[in-house]
């Protein structure tokens, strides 16, 4: 039998990013490579939205909803739009779903291949930047109605401090300040987090703000899911410090989400804005 080997490509010297080599060994498996008929595609996929990020001393928090959208139908009520990237990071998606989830799953390859060669992990600038490539990268599909539009969000170890990146269709980099949210319901949980938002909340604070803002987006976005009581389906939170990424368990949301809640029965418009 003859002995299994791997390719020169493989043990050829090069580029430490994997998309790079995917490109040039099978780009057929890139997530914008996929060939598309003429026309806007946008009716044909699922699209997810809302992503919500703030920072706090110690860290950053991300959540999303739990809904996919179709045109006018509910395509899915429990879709995971945030997901970790490494260790010290999250992605949270909106846009197309499937290019979406391929486009994440594609970047923490990127991330994790990257540290195998180079022997140390991406700053948080740079993987930033590689996501930035990546999104660069689907323009043509985005022009076609499958736009995707993430949410960057990590702890900086040279730092010591939580950072947030959106970006747009082109690549466009943008670090953002304190929070940022993208999706349909965007508008309206920013508003939310304008007079939620303090620079001394805590992680509890933090977690609480941003469920706050995704209940107010869900309030006037239909293509926002808020809180599910009957199916008891609640927000993806990561919280995301020095110790690392971790999902808060779905018990705990439900806990954030059921005070939420019990509050809004008695002021349907949420919590007021201190006036000083």
């Amino acid at each position: 039998m003859a002995e299994a080997r791997l390719g020169h490509a493989f043990l050829a010297t090069g580029s430490s990013s994997f998309a790079d080599f995917l490109s040039e060994q099978a780009p057929e498996l890139l997530p914008s490579r996929r060939a598309l008929p003429e026309g806007s595609a946008a009716d044909l996929a699922p699209h997810g939205t809302t992503i919500v990020a703030a920072t706090y001393p110690g860290g950053v928090v991300m959540a999303g909803d739990r809904r996919a959208t179709m045109g006018n139908i509910i395509a899915q009520r429990d879709i995971e739009k945030v997901f970790p990237a490494d260790e010290f990071s999250a992605v949270g998606i909106a846009g197309t779903a499937g290019i979406a989830v391929e486009m994440v799953r594609l970047f923490a390859t990127e991330l994790e291949h990257y540290e195998k060669i180079e022997g140390t992990t991406l700053s948080m600038d740079g993987k930033a930047n590689r996501l930035a490539a990546l999104i660069r990268s689907n323009l043509g599909m985005a022009m076609q109605g499958l736009a995707v539009v993430p949410l960057f969000a990590g702890y900086d170890l040279l730092a010591e401090q939580g950072r947030i990146f959106s970006y747009d269709v082109t690549g466009g980099r943008y670090e953002e300040t304190a929070f940022h949210s993208v999706g349909s319901g965007s508008l309206f949980a920013r508003g939310s987090l304008k007079k939620l938002y303090r620079e001394d909340l805590d992680e509890q604070g933090c977690v609480t703000a941003l469920v706050q803002a995704l209940y107010d987006a869900a309030d006037d976005d239909s293509a926002t899911g808020g809180p599910d009581l009957t199916r008891r389906i609640f927000p993806v939170v990561g919280v995301i410090t020095a110790d690392g990424y971790r999902r808060l368990p779905d018990p705990e949301v439900a806990e954030v989400a059921d005070r939420v809640i019990a509050a809004r029965m008695g002021r349907p418009d949420g919590p007021a804005a201190p006036l000083t």
